[in-house]
């Protein structure tokens, strides 16, 4: 499916298919993924987050893992999730759901200009769509933006 070109927000990578991999230690994963993989800080948010650019591609690295429940997600026991950009994210829910998808937090909108919906697919993978609703300064909900990308 070819996604159109979708809107520009400085709180998110402009990737369509992000990655997001959860660690016990989110500095010294960054540190490592960036030394040993080429890998570019590009936003953190606080210590519990940073996002990670290499090329066109993105990658979320997040503290714990998502076998502890937090305000938005039930306890699921990865240590991963993917995140997919799509143009509008309500049509995108209302498809999943109609097909039996389990989904797992709603259409919600969030400070950081992005409307979210997260699903567990057949195989137990979280998979979170997200449509970029407003362009965010991160320092605006808290984020440090490091990079610019676009």
């Amino acid at each position: 499916m070819k996604q159109p070109d979708l809107p520009t927000n400085r709180s998110m990578p402009t990737s369509t298919i992000i990655p997001v991999l959860a660690y016990a230690d989110v500095r010294a994963a960054v540190e490592s993924l960036c030394r040993s993989f080429g890998f570019v800080e590009r936003l953190r948010i606080g210590r519990h987050r940073s996002q990670l650019s290499c090329g066109e591609g993105s990658v979320v690295v997040m503290e714990g893992s998502f076998a502890e429940p937090c305000d938005t997600l039930p306890k699921l026991g990865l240590s991963h999730s993917v995140m997919v950009r799509v143009s509008d994210v309500n049509s995108h829910y209302h498809q999943a759901k109609s097909s039996g998808v389990l989904i797992v937090n709603p259409p919600t909108d969030y400070p950081y200009g992005e409307r979210q919906y997260s699903a567990e697919d057949l195989g137990g993978h979280l998979w979170t769509f997200s449509q970029t609703i407003e362009d965010v300064n991160p320092e605006a909900w808290g984020g440090i933006l490091l990079e610019e990308t676009g």
